[in-house]
């Protein structure tokens, strides 16, 4: 993967992080909408929305398999009530899981690697080992290789 693909990969998963937490806060009545103006607002970056492609699935797939991935991290946060688990910590398990379930070119590693360093960005500095107990639990109920993409 070239150097340019890597950096947008990263800057779409920052955004969706961002759009993610955000909606976990207040949900939005009209998603289409609320994407539409999120990334006329990331435009402001002096970015064309197109290198903002890679977030928008990693948002809208997120939030429709909502159900699927809180599962998971109920499953696999052991000891720890889903309830209280920070909100910004949540919107990077959910956009790690999200990649690692459903984006097979994606090698497992990648997305939690990608997730520690989000978690370091936004989060506290207990953040990392929480969001990696529960990627790396994850990872290994895959049953693929975590350092290949398919």
């Amino acid at each position: 993967m070239s150097k340019a693909i890597f950096a947008q990969r990263r800057d779409g998963r920052v955004a969706a992080v961002q759009f993610l937490y955000a909606w976990s806060l207040n949900p939005p009545y009209n998603l289409a909408e609320d994407i539409r103006v999120f990334f006329e607002d990331m435009e402001t970056t002096g970015k064309p929305r197109e290198h903002y492609h890679y977030s928008e699935e990693l948002i809208n797939g997120a939030i429709i398999q909502q159900a699927e991935i809180d599962g998971h991290i109920k499953k696999l946060a052991h000891n720890w009530e889903f309830d209280r688990i920070a909100r910004i910590d949540l919107a990077i398990l959910r956009m790690a899981i999200y990649e690692m379930l459903f984006r097979k070119d994606v090698p497992p590693i990648v997305s939690i690697n990608e997730a520690i360093d989000l978690s370091k960005q936004f989060s506290t500095a207990d953040s990392k080992r929480f969001v990696n107990g529960i990627l790396d639990r994850l990872k290994d109920s895959l049953g693929r290789d975590a350092r290949k993409g398919e």
